[in-house]
C-alpha cells in the first residue's frame, strides 16, 4: 500500500503524518485523541502556565504506564518460561513412571 498523509490535531496544533495503512491511521488518530483527552483532564484539575506543561505531564504519565506494562510483560515472559520448564519436568517424571 502507498503511504498517505493525514493530519492530527494535538494541543490545538495540526501535525501532518505519513502513514502506511488504514489501521495505522486509526491508531494515530486514537493516540492523538487520548493525548488531547488527558491534556483536558490535567488542564481542568491542575494549574498550568501553558500547553507545554500539560504535554509534559501527559508524556510523563504515558511513559510511566509504558514502563509498567513493559515490566509486567517481562514478568509474564519469565513466568511462562518457568511454567514451560515445570511442564517439561512433569512430562519427564510421568514418562519415567510409566
Amino acid at each position: 500500500m502507498r503511504e498517505q498523509l493525514i493530519s492530527v490535531i494535538i494541543a490545538e496544533r495540526p501535525y501532518r503524518l505519513s502513514i502506511k495503512s488504514e489501521s495505522e491511521e486509526q491508531m494515530f488518530r486514537n493516540a492523538a485523541r487520548l493525548i488531547n483527552e488527558k491534556m483536558n483532564e490535567y488542564g481542568s484539575n491542575f494549574a498550568f502556565r501553558d500547553k507545554q506543561d500539560l504535554l509534559a505531564m501527559v508524556t510523563l504519565q504515558f511513559a510511566v504506564e509504558f514502563l509498567q506494562f513493559e515490566g509486567a510483560s517481562r514478568n509474564r515472559t519469565k513466568i511462562l518460561g518457568q511454567l514451560e520448564s515445570l511442564d517439561r519436568l512433569l512430562d519427564e517424571n510421568l514418562l519415567d513412571r510409566s
